[in-house]
């Protein structure tokens, strides 16, 4: 049974946690390798599916469900869409870039002894359609908030997360039984590891790196602002 968290109301964040929830936001991880066999405590578990039920949603619809995947058969047949989505992408690049995508670690599927697959009911009518007349994308929106409270929940429980992409969709709603009208939003490989990185690896391996603050932000219209 999934718990809801409840904490005190107004009361100030000192110091320290203020630190804290800063700290795992600089310091998640898209996790891929390195995850450990013993599986995540019932209780930790539901910790990390209760702060992804408190994200924020659009009309208060809770769009999000979870599915917990832990047997290998399972797995092994997620794996194998990985595999062969994986080898269409590798593809597209050619030479250099082409050598270093194959180098990329890009999943931890069978190594991570549970995944969760988060999905959005679209059509959920809770909420009475507020906020989704002119932008019914924000249903998935509130989706993608729950993937990033479980992923941010998991970094201060020391517990990795690595993000999934790299699969046919319509093949992964056959082996987890989605229906149609429900939305595969992120398959997630969670569990403990033997460290986090000091940086993503996508910067660390030279695929891309970060740009700075100030490129991001403009004031009153949009602008590009620099390229440097």
């Amino acid at each position: 049974m999934v718990k809801s968290l409840v904490m005190p109301a107004n009361k100030a964040f000192s110091e320290l946690e203020r630190a804290a929830v800063y700290r795992a936001i600089a310091e998640r991880r898209d996790v891929r390798r390195g995850f450990l066999s013993r599986p995540l405590p019932d209780e930790l578990l539901q910790r990390l599916l209760a702060a992804a039920h408190s994200a924020p949603s659009v009309g208060l619809m809770q769009p999000s469900r979870f599915i917990v995947i832990r047997d290998l058969a399972k797995r092994r047949a997620v794996h194998d869409i990985f595999k062969e989505a994986n080898a269409k992408a590798a593809a597209i690049y050619e030479g250099a870039q082409g050598d270093q995508y194959a180098a990329l670690k890009l999943e931890g599927i069978l190594e991570a002894p549970q995944n969760i697959c988060i999905v959005c009911d679209t059509q959920n009518e809770r909420g009475h359609k507020l906020g989704r007349q002119t932008m019914p994308e924000t249903a998935a929106y509130s989706t993608v908030c729950a993937v990033q409270n479980l992923w941010l929940a998991a970094r201060a429980e020391e517990v990795g997360v690595g993000w999934v992409s790299i699969l046919d969709p319509i093949r992964l709603r056959a082996i987890l039984e989605i229906p149609d009208h429900i939305l595969p939003v992120a398959y997630l490989c969670v569990g403990y590891v033997d460290q986090f990185a000091s940086q993503p690896e996508l910067e660390r391996s030279g695929w891309e790196k970060r740009v700075p603050l100030e490129t991001a932000v403009s004031y009153d219209t949009y602008s590009e602002g620099s390229k440097s």
